[in-house]
């Protein structure tokens, strides 16, 4: 079973340790060896910036995380590609993997188009409005004032409609996802649970799944244990009960994976790496027809990637 993964901080790993690499096991979720292991076809790779950067220092950052996956990826593993449009996944040989470089959080733009535009021609094609706090795009789900789009929030999501980029609501305030919903052609929550399920704020509530679903956006359900669950630890039958409750709404066509392997420091049992990715589909597999689980693992991001 190919798998299609929206979201991992693989690359901010990388940044974090330049001692490590993808070969590293004992420090990451996701190494060469786990992708194969797990048929990974195609891996987004987020460029997120962490609080503790200056602002003035976070547009050179995401350059320095763009320059680490060509020179430690791109460059060591030459069957990894990097995927700038749909017709880049279906010229993947069958021992290839591509990568689709996504951004977490429009800090590093700051009000500049231009930057934006910039993280465009370098191969972005999902934006992630913001992390969870404020920045000058809209507010994130955490910032109190709980602001939608700005003006130049505005204008960025034009600009993905424009360029054919995926507009990302995971992180984002309520007021926001609802300004996004209107504006964007192609939205998605690329690590997002279930609020129903479990009651962390970073999870859409129903109102929110049901519009993502009506404008045929993607879910990808997200591995965080406190994402999955209020209950101290998670399993595999916690994601398989958000991804039963989003086919409840309607959207079995719209559920896919967002693992945020590398942005997590806790995992589900069974899920402790990408490599488990085998042991989430055995368990699907005993739920579902292998055409749906064909869908939720690859087929529904790959059908929703604008070309």
């Amino acid at each position: 079973m190919k798998i299609f993964d929206a979201h991992c901080d693989v690359l901010y790993k990388l940044w974090l340790n330049p001692a490590i690499n993808l070969q590293a096991e004992g420090d990451l979720h996701i190494t060469v060896d786990r992708l194969k292991k797990a048929n990974s076809k195609v891996q987004c790779m987020a460029i997120y910036i962490p609080e503790e950067v200056s602002y003035q220092e976070r547009f050179e950052v995401a350059l320095e995380m763009v320059h680490i996956f060509h020179q430690k990826i791109l460059a060591v593993y030459p069957f990894i590609k990097l995927v700038k449009a749909k017709e880049d996944i279906e010229k993947l040989k069958s021992d290839e993997i591509g990568v689709i470089l996504t951004l977490e959080g429009c800090d590093c733009i700051g009000q500049s188009i231009t930057k934006l535009q910039t993280l465009f021609h370098l191969g972005i094609k999902s934006v992630g409005l913001t992390w969870n706090y404020g920045n000058a795009v809209a507010d994130g789900i955490l910032e109190p004032r709980g602001a939608g789009l700005s003006l130049f929030g505005r204008k960025v999501v034009e600009e993905n409609n424009q360029f054919k980029v995926w507009t990302d609501v995971s992180h984002l305030s309520i007021k926001g996802f609802w300004d996004v919903l209107e504006l964007a052609k192609y939205p998605i929550a690329s690590h997002s649970n279930a609020l129903s399920l479990c009651s962390h704020p970073r999870n859409l509530n129903d109102e929110q799944l049901l519009a993502l679903i009506k404008k045929d956006g993607m879910i990808g359900i997200n591995f965080v244990p406190y994402f999955l669950t209020d209950k101290d630890s998670a399993t595999i039958s916690d994601v398989i009960n958000h991804i039963e409750y989003v086919c409840s709404l309607g959207g079995e066509s719209n559920i896919g994976f967002g693992s945020d392997f590398d942005g997590i420091s806790k995992t589900v049992i069974g899920l402790e790496n990408f490599a488990c990715y085998n042991n989430l589909v055995e368990e699907l597999l005993k739920h579902y027809s292998h055409e749906q689980v064909e869908g939720f693992c690859y087929q529904n991001f790959l059908n929703h990637l604008p070309s």
